[in-house]
């Protein structure tokens, strides 16, 4: 299946492999470059000796370039988990987004970039059986190492499209978005870790390069309650997690 998004400039890139099974994709990844040029890291990605690569690249003018073939397993994930499964790039399609990210100079993505990734996530998911709440972030997968693309990526702006999931829940527990819980007691931490885990989020395991709880909480957060970024769970971020499991229970094909 060929993308049918106008104005496509192929770019291709030698780092790809075949998909585990030839699976089809069912998992829509976004990331930030996280370079100081658009230039810079359609170098890298197209680099033999980095070892990286994405199907798609957004720059900031919303030009878009196509780097590997949807039908190919390209390698922007790396080591990653969702749902219990270790080869997120075999079940995904990556597009990188050019923001120089956290390190230098993060800053809002900005319109005719959103544009035009709204415009290939809905061709994508015309074409493959992606759920919404396959739709993330490289730091839903890979906590522990990764941080893109956000807190000022617009994902309830994508929502909004019909692209992905964004809750609004009421502020159940009467806390400010800024307010952690005090203190939270074993049976918010048990319905926090069963609830992060129902919806896709690994949980951390004893080795030394697995994500912490706190990890994992901050990712969360860096996606469903972007403005509260700190580690620690609240009442908004534990009401926004019920909502999306119960959505994902509810769906046929969950």
């Amino acid at each position: 299946m060929m993308a049918s998004v106008p104005g496509i400039i192929h770019r291709p890139s030698p780092n790809f492999g075949p998909r585990a099974d030839n699976r089809a994709p069912d998992m829509l990844l976004l990331h930030y470059t996280g370079m100081r040029t658009a230039q810079e890291a359609l170098a890298r990605l197209c680099d033999p000796a980095a070892q990286v690569s994405a199907h798609y690249l957004i720059d900031e003018d919303g030009s878009l370039y196509k780097l590997v073939e949807e039908d190919r397993r390209a390698w922007h994930a790396g080591v990653a988990h969702w749902e219990g499964d270790p080869d997120v790039n075999s079940r995904s399609i990556g597009i990188e987004l050019v923001n120089p990210g956290h390190e230098f100079g993060y800053r809002p993505f900005p319109e005719p970039q959103i544009k035009r990734l709204i415009a290939l996530a809905h061709d994508l998911l015309a074409r493959y059986p992606i759920a919404p709440w396959h739709i993330l972030g490289h730091s839903d997968v890979a906590p522990a190492r990764k941080t893109d693309p956000g807190e000022l990526f617009p994902w309830a702006r994508l929502a909004e499209e019909g692209i992905g999931l964004f809750p609004y829940v009421a502020d159940e527990a009467a806390h400010s978005l800024s307010d952690p819980m005090d203190a939270p007691c074993h049976e918010t931490i048990t319905e926090l870790t069963d609830l992060l885990s129902g919806f896709g989020y690994g949980l951390p395991q004893k080795n030394q390069n697995s994500p912490g709880l706190e990890d994992i909480i901050r990712a969360a957060q860096c996606h469903w309650t972007p403005k509260t970024v700190t580690g620690v769970v609240n009442a908004p971020l534990l009401a926004i997690l019920r909502a999306l499991c119960a959505i994902k229970a509810a769906a046929p094909s969950a």
